[in-house]
């Protein structure tokens, strides 16, 4: 199928690793125009040159997404180096794992600012270009955690409970103007996050993270942990131009983890 987005452009929030690094890989693909984005600047640089070395147009941009002013430098010089920006994809570290008995005030805190705040920036500086071209795409990153709460990760249930929140509404907002915003939910994806929870998982039982992951199959209907190149392939069909009539949705890729329609 053709997706229909050669020659578009993509700020891709986090990409330098993880899925967000899966999905620009996705998007570049298809032709799309990408800015890898992150801290690590050095890295971003060694990604964004081997997608060009594959023909792709990709571009780095050091970033820190945490403030506000961050957002806005990291905004405009995407956009300086690849023009307005068509596809916007959410996207950003988990945080620390926890119970939700033993939240403090500053967890609270900590799952708007890590998991809402910088997100909200990104769509106010990128949206009203979106809208007066009339066309758009906004891809958030999520978690299957806003449909069924994962144990002992509350900050992260609680943060992105609240983005799905004011994604959903937004979504409703912007159709007539022909942009969509969706939700993109992985279930047990293998990435280095997800390794990480495994270890953390595991101390916390006492036991080994291969006997976790073990556990963790026999949840899956699929029985394996996904491929972050599947996940990609669906961030970038809902990116498509074949999506048009996709919007407000989160869609899940979690091997039928998720037990719900």
């Amino acid at each position: 199928m053709d997706f229909g987005i050669s020659g578009k452009t993509a700020f891709v929030a986090a990409s330098t690793g993880g899925l967000g690094l899966a999905v620009a890989r996705g998007l570049a693909a298809e032709g799309v125009r990408v800015a890898i984005t992150g801290r690590r600047g050095e890295l971003a640089e060694k990604i964004a040159a081997e997608l060009q070395a594959d023909g792709d147009r990709a571009v780095a941009v050091e970033a820190d997404l945490s403030t506000a002013d961050g957002v806005t430098a990291a905004v405009e010089r995407a956009v300086e180096l690849l023009g307005p920006i068509d596809i916007l994809v959410l996207n950003g570290p988990g945080p620390k794992p926890g119970a939700a008995a033993s939240l403090g005030a500053e967890d609270i805190t900590a799952a708007f600012e890590l998991l809402v705040k910088p997100h909200h920036a990104l769509v106010s500086k990128i949206l009203p270009g979106m809208r007066e071209r009339r066309w758009g795409r906004i891809l958030a990153i999520g978690s299957s955690g806003i449909v069924a709460p994962l144990p002992n990760l509350a900050v992260s249930n609680t943060g992105r409970a609240a983005l799905a929140g004011y994604l959903k509404t937004l979504a409703a907002e912007v159709a007539l103007d022909a942009v969509t915003v969706n939700m993109l939910l992985p279930g047990r994806i293998a990435t280095d996050r997800v390794a990480e929870l495994d270890r953390a998982a595991a101390k916390r039982r006492g036991t080994t993270p291969e006997e976790i992951q073990l556990e963790s199959r026999k949840t899956i209907p699929a029985r394996r942990y996904g491929d972050p190149e599947e996940f990609a392939a669906a961030g970038a069909f809902l990116c498509s131009a074949r999506a048009s009539y996709i919007t407000g949705v989160a869609l899940r890729c979690d091997g039928g983890l998720i037990r719900s329609l």
